[in-house]
């Protein structure tokens, strides 16, 4: 009989709330008579946990969610009352069994997530990999770009000690002061198909993913950034043999056989801990570039980055040398090649007019 009037009670209040501030769908179901009325109102576990059972509704309205969905379009499996209780042992199972729902709506990006790297964490048996409502929420679901801060914190819940690196870069620090440009997990990693970054995939698409921001001249015209930057990784030595590789991740003969056998962005310029160019500490500050050599060419001497060019296209005051020799190809190579097609020409006029 209290549980009744608890319910009716919760019922008026609700649908006195409906009234003022326009009708939701859930309250069409009744569930929030019950479930939208006392915060305290929890279930134990067996294993000692509480589940809690309230729905906040005033959260739940302000939700993507909440003006198209009711409960039982996510609860399709609770049609009565009293509930049939459910062999939950924690409350993680609770989410594993619920999370699937999702894909009735989301179908195309819960695909994404079979091909991604917390599938099949949780298909190896570990229940502690990421599914859709740890991340995204479930009754107060908002937009993931709202803010886009948010998306960081999101992944800093599992990944706290990657999220603190991240903070202290020229990337973290940007986001921090509300700088909308620069990248948030999921651009790099994607959201939904996250890959492994251990099996060198993500290390081979880093020039792309890197260029998605560094090509774009008015985003790079703002901080006073050249565009060329990918164009002159791709024309060097680094890029192309990184080119040459693409079709497969390691390198059989490295010591490490998850390096590559290219250096692509991140080997250079860091992960998740990347500087400023010209900041002291940056492993491409010229204090820096032949530490950051030796990663990959043990026996560089301290003049070994002399020969390396950066992202500097050659020009009479950057690798005057080099533009010049550059340049004699530029011409030399047109007039021996031209000269070549002149002397055949001479040739077979010459053959056809002695005939």
């Amino acid at each position: 009989m209290r549980t009744t009037h608890r319910a009716l009670l919760g019922l008026v209040v609700a649908l006195g709330m409906g009234t003022a501030r326009g009708a939701i769908p859930a309250e069409q179901d009744d569930c929030l008579g019950c479930h939208g009325s006392d915060p305290s109102q929890t279930m134990d576990l067996p294993s000692g946990e509480k589940l809690s059972l309230y729905v906040d509704q005033e959260h739940f309205a302000k939700s993507v969610h909440g003006e198209i969905l009711r409960c039982g379009d996510c609860h399709s499996d609770k049609t009565g009352y009293p509930h049939d209780s459910k062999p939950f042992k924690t409350r993680r199972d609770v989410t594993v069994a619920t999370y699937e729902q999702c894909k009735s709506c989301h179908f195309a990006n819960y695909t994404k997530t079979l091909d991604g790297v917390h599938f099949a964490i949780m298909a190896k048996g570990n229940r502690k990999a990421a599914l859709c409502v740890d991340c995204h929420g479930s009754h107060d679901i908002g937009r993931p770009t709202e803010p886009r801060a948010r998306i960081s914190q999101t992944c800093a819940s599992c990944h706290a000690n990657v999220n603190k690196v991240y903070l202290g870069s020229v990337h973290g620090k940007g986001l921090t002061a509300g700088n909308q440009d620069v990248p948030v997990c999921t651009d790099c990693h994607r959201a939904h198909d996250i890959a492994d970054p251990r099996d060198g995939s993500l290390a081979l698409r880093t020039p792309e993913v890197c260029g998605r921001c560094h090509t774009d001249e008015k985003m790079m015209k703002r901080y006073g950034l050249s565009t060329r930057v990918v164009d002159t990784y791709l024309t060097d030595f680094h890029g192309m043999s990184a080119s040459l590789t693409k079709g497969h991740a390691r390198s059989a003969k490295a010591k490490d056989p998850n390096r590559l056998f290219a250096a692509v962005c991140t080997d250079c310029h860091g992960v998740h801990e990347i500087s400023k160019s010209k900041d002291p500490g940056s492993p491409v500050v010229r204090a820096n570039l032949v530490k950051t050599c030796r990663k990959c060419h043990p026996d560089a001497t301290d003049s070994f980055p002399a020969s390396w060019l950066s992202h500097y296209e050659p020009s009479p005051q950057k690798a005057p040398i080099v533009w010049l020799v550059q340049m004699f190809y530029r011409l030399m190579i047109p007039f021996m090649v031209g000269g070549l097609v002149l002397q055949i020409a001479l040739h077979l006029w010459r053959v056809v007019v002695n005939r």
